[in-house]
């Protein structure tokens, strides 16, 4: 579930951390080096669409 709050944009990174327990800053960063491939941009707009927002 995307949190409301720990969010930057739709909380994609921090839902992401929070269901493995790391850190929300190492998952941004990987999205960011993901993104220089052009890989991270499109996984991260997917995962926006597929989990889903915290009540």
């Amino acid at each position: 579930m995307r949190p409301r709050n720990r969010k930057i944009l739709a909380g994609v990174c921090a839902a992401i951390a929070q269901r493995f327990g790391i850190s929300v800053t190492l998952v941004r960063l990987g999205f960011v080096f993901f993104g220089f491939f052009g890989v991270g941009e499109v996984v991260y707009i997917a995962l926006w669409v597929l989990i889903p927002k915290a009540k």
